[in-house]
């Protein structure tokens, strides 16, 4: 629809004209070979932005999570994750059906933070014992999708690292949108990425690039996600036409997420305004905003609807709760407008 305001995912943003314009003139050759020049530049730059040895291209972060799980966890052992993280709910228990794999699944606080004391309590007390399938990593993500867009503290990150060491398994970071992380907290994303073995980017969420995800860690990690990358699927001939997108997210789109987080601390402090809506503006950290419905006439379901009719696109995400996400296809007065839609439909 031409006029409607689009909140239901960062997904939905569209690559920019210097985007399209890099497509064109990018210099390709064979990825498969390591040949293209373009992805070269890309993996080299991603890893230097993630103060990372290496990084590799992916078509997507379901595969580069998927892919950095397997080249950890050997079958038979079993990966630490959130109840609530998007490795666990929406990536189609991959790491199950490819590597046999087990997933735990650890309790997941409402800042998006796995408690030290639960992820204690998944390794056995005796892990000679052969009953046990032992832990081989732990998954972090950061910012949090369903709570709300949270972001992991740098001192939360540094106990988890020293747990981590102490307990003789890497950490691996779902950073899909690392960079709201270090925007939140006003550092570079390197030093997020820091604290885990290996972490994900997506390219095509807040950063507006159309298609692709990067994995970033050591050198002989990354040259065993290459080897996987293959064996999923993922190897791509002239995929310069993808990376040089991307290039232009790293160089040009970081700096202006703030926006997206101002526009969504206006959009969660404009609902909170509104007799029908639950919302607790103060977690609102990056660029996302959760609300429920308590109201006598209206449920999320009729919600959604009605906005919808009326030009306005949000979603449900997880046990009734409606989300909003801010990118870069949402102006200042989209944010205005998709308030008071709502606060029509709820009058």
């Amino acid at each position: 629809m031409k006029d409607m305001i689009e909140l239901r995912s960062d997904t939905f943003t569209l690559p920019t004209r210097e985007m399209m314009d890099a497509m064109q003139e990018a210099v390709l050759g064979d990825d498969v070979y390591g040949e293209d020049p373009t992805v070269r530049h890309l993996e080299e730059e991603a890893a230097r932005m993630l103060g990372k040895e290496a990084a590799i291209l992916m078509p997507s972060g379901t595969m580069a999570n998927l892919a950095s799980l397997l080249a950890y966890c050997p079958r038979g052992s079993k990966v630490l994750v959130g109840n609530e993280s998007d490795i666990y709910i929406y990536e189609a228990a991959g790491a199950s059906v490819c590597g046999g794999i087990m997933y735990e699944p650890i309790p997941t606080q409402t800042d998006g933070r796995l408690a030290i004391a639960d992820l204690e309590k998944a390794f056995p007390l005796e892990p000679e014992d052969p009953q046990f399938a032992l832990p081989s990593l732990i998954c972090l993500e950061n910012p949090h999708n369903r709570m709300g867009g949270r972001v992991l503290s740098l001192s939360y990150l540094e106990e988890i690292r020293l747990f981590a060491n102490s307990k003789g398994i890497p950490v691996h970071m779902d950073g899909a949108r690392l960079f709201n992380a270090s925007v939140a907290l006003g550092v570079e994303a390197s030093e997020i990425a820091h604290f885990a073995d290996s972490v994900q980017i997506c390219l095509s969420k807040g950063l507006s690039a159309p298609i692709g995800s990067i994995v970033a860690g050591t050198k002989l990690f990354i040259e065993k996600v290459y080897r996987l990358r293959k064996m999923l699927g993922g190897g791509m001939r002239q995929a310069g036409i993808i990376a040089a997108p991307g290039l232009v997210a790293l160089k040009q789109m970081v700096d202006r997420i703030a926006i997206d987080h101002a526009h969504a601390l206006r959009l969660a402090k404009g609902l909170a305004k509104i007799p029908g809506i639950v919302i607790r503006v103060e977690d609102v950290e990056t660029n996302m905003v959760f609300f429920r419905i308590e109201h006598p006439k209206h449920t999320w379901q009729t919600l959604i609807k009605a906005a919808h009719e009326r030009g306005l696109n949000v979603a449900e995400l997880g046990h009734g709760r409606i989300r909003a996400v801010t990118h870069s296809g949402i102006q200042s007065e989209d944010i205005d407008k998709a308030i008071l839609i709502v606060r029509e439909i709820l009058s």
